[in-house]
Order: structure tokens, then sequence, then C-alpha cells
């Protein structure tokens, strides 16, 4: 089954940032993304609005930013689309907007699948599992302008995926419960049939086979159903980072966004000069994964082939100077420092762990808390990233 890559400049960056819609009195999730998108759909040229969609649960809209060469220019796209979905929000009156790896309290039962038939087919196949996909994230999409790049430059990118986890790591509690994981999210997500990491391909005509045998039995219809945590994405010639859990701040979503910018271009520039790139052995990728969702920013993880292992933070920041060269040339140095301050003022698993505690228990408190994050920071950071952009 031939997959045409898509023609993409190289290192051009776009987002997409799942945002779910609470309650403003209880903090439950409010399945009244389907009205959001009904006022914005209405406002727009055309009938329909061009950059914010639907998701699997109607609690939820996707902001998806155009494509850019500055990670600035992508975080104020989407600073201006959520400030769109604020506008109706308000207007509503009776609800709030947030975004973190998962809902601290609310439950599965209660939500609503949005009307299409790709979100029934999931559910129908999936079951429990499916309807359990409460789960919000950020996408990070990085231009690749060779198609034979894409997957060497995803197997590399699995040795750092646990400092991408651990970093935007914000899910520990889940349907009322301490789950002692920092990103629960990673482990519900893994449990559906394609989703989690992917498998070791040598190179694009063994990735074809791969869609080919899963159309010819069923498992999928197109590639585009293949959810790994990293994977290739043809259609707009991309390797799409999925592993992140989502991010109730536009710094953290800055933050996270140039990270992966600059590791793409850093492992593209070795390629270029015929180096090598470090491909973990699957099990200790596999390993990293686990440690990372559990232990977050305190994670331990495995570095090399020979089995070194470090504290993630530590290594993040020795990764920050290291990438800086690259930063400079993307033109986000600035969004790249952004990682040092999650790691000196803590993720938001731990930043939700602490007001929890500091409030009984009540995870209420939690929702209201994401929701400040989001709402008060949004004019600043927007701010923020139009001077940076300029």
């Amino acid at each position: 089954m031939p997959i045409e890559f898509a023609r993409s400049a190289r290192s051009t960056i776009g987002l997409e940032w799942e945002i779910a819609i609470v309650d403003r009195a209880t903090g439950e999730l409010a399945s009244v993304g389907d009205r959001v998108l009904e006022v914005l759909h209405s406002r727009s040229e055309g009938g329909r609005h061009p950059s914010i969609t639907e998701e699997m649960l109607t609690n939820t809209v996707e902001l998806v930013s155009g494509v850019h060469e500055r990670v600035a220019d992508a975080v104020a796209d989407l600073q201006g689309q959520l400030d769109e979905v604020r506008t109706v929000v308000d207007e509503l009156g009776e609800y709030e907007l947030i975004c973190s790896g998962s809902h601290p309290f609310s439950q599965w039962y209660d939500q609503h699948l949005t009307d299409k038939p790709r979100y029934h087919k999931l559910v129908d196949r999936t079951r429990w599992w499916g309807r359990n996909m409460m789960i919000w994230g950020v996408h990070v999409h990085v231009g690749i302008e060779d198609r034979d790049k894409a997957l060497p430059i995803l197997d590399g990118l699995l040795a750092y995926l646990p400092h991408l986890q651990a970093l935007s790591a914000s899910s520990p509690f889940w349907a009322g419960v301490d789950t002692g994981y920092a990103s629960n999210r990673a482990l519900m997500f893994q449990q559906l049939p394609t989703a989690g990491l992917p498998y070791p391909l040598a190179d694009w005509p063994a990735y074809e086979r791969y869609v080919d045998d899963l159309v010819r039995t069923g498992v999928i219809e197109d590639y585009s159903e293949v959810r790994w945590d990293i994977r290739p994405s043809a259609k707009w010639g991309t390797v799409e980072v999925r592993v992140c859990d989502g991010v109730s701040t536009a710094e953290e979503l800055a933050a996270i966004g140039a990270l992966v910018q600059c590791l793409v271009e850093w492992m593209s520039t070795r390629l270029d000069e015929g180096g090598t790139l470090t491909v973990l052995q699957p099990w200790y990728v596999r390993e990293n994964k686990w440690r990372a969702a559990r232990y977050g920013l305190d994670a331990e993880v495995i570095m090399d082939v020979a089995g070194t292992e470090r504290l993630v933070s530590d290594d993040l920041r020795d990764l920050v100077t290291t990438l800086v060269p690259i930063a400079d040339r993307l033109g986000c140095a600035s969004e790249l420092q952004l990682v040092r301050g999650i790691l000196d003022r803590g993720g938001s698993y731990q930043r939700q762990i602490a007001v929890a505690e500091a409030n009984d228990g009540d995870l209420s408190a939690v929702v209201a808390h994401l929701a400040q994050e989001l709402r008060g920071n949004e004019r600043a950071e927007r701010a923020d990233a139009e001077a940076s952009a300029r």
C-alpha cells in the first residue's frame, strides 16, 4: 500500500491543543462543545471555523494551528483561537475552560460521544476502554523535507519520549482517585489497539507494509488510525509527537513546542552530516515510558544502549543547553528556555497534587486551579508571544 508523504518545509511547526469545558459551579465536565462549535461556525466565513474542531467527546474542542516557522507564531495562533472559544463560553455564562491530561473527578459514563461514524466505530470496538478515553493532549507536528528521514528521526525521538512525557505530565487524578502516577493518561491511551509505542520499522516501505497488514485484516481503515505516541503524519509531511499530556498554560505549550522542534532539527542536521542517532532497545523505550508516567520529573530514565541511567530533570537541563544553537537558528531560544521554568516551579501534576493537599483532598479546587492557570495566563502570554514574533 503506497503512502505518499506530503511535501513539507523543513522544521516548520504546527500545534494542536485539546481544551476541556467544565461547569463553572461544580467543576464537572460539561458536554456543550457542540453548542460552542455551532456558534463559532455561524460566525465563520463559509459556515465552518477553519481551525477549531470537535473531538471524540462533546466536552472538548480542539485548537489547530496553521503551519509556522516559529514556535511563537504557532502559540499566538492558538491563543487567538482560545480567545474565540473563551468569548463563546463566557457568553453562555455557566462554563469554564481547562486543560490537563485528565479531569480530576468526572466519570466516563456521564460523557457524550460526538455523533460521527469514526467515533462510534472506535467505541463499538473498544467498549469500556474506548469510553474511558477522557484524556486531553498536546500534539506537535514538525516538517520533514525528506520522507526517508521520517522513521529514523522517529526512532531517535523515542530516546527523548520520557523527557517530553515527564515535562508535560498533568494527569495524576482519574475519576476522583489519586492514581500515584504523574501521567495516568499515558497508560490509559495505550489501551487502544493502535496507540502506544511505535514498532521498529527499517524504512518507509516497511511502514507501508505494516499499514497494509492492518487494513487487510480490518484493524484500521487508513494510516490516520495508527495512533502511536510518535508517528509519521504522511498527510502533512511531518513527524507528529503525541505523547504529551494537555497543558494549562501557553508557556508550557511553547516550551514543549520548542523542545520538539529543536530535537527534530538537531537530528535532521546529524543525518545530513552522515551521523547516527541514538536508538534505544525497544524494551528500554517501554521501561522509560512507564517510569516517566509513574514518577514524572523524578524519574530515572535509561539514556543509552549501555543502560546508563539519569534523573530526567537533570538531563532536560543539559539538553536545553545542547539545543541552544539550534534554537537560535530556529528563532525559539526564549521558548526553549521555558523548559527550565517548568523544572524550577514544578510540573502540572506536581502543582495539582499540591492544590489538592492544601484543600484537604477537594478535587474541585484542582479544577478551579486549572481554570485559573489557563484564564490567568492567556492575555499576558499572548502579548508576550506577539511581542516575540515581531
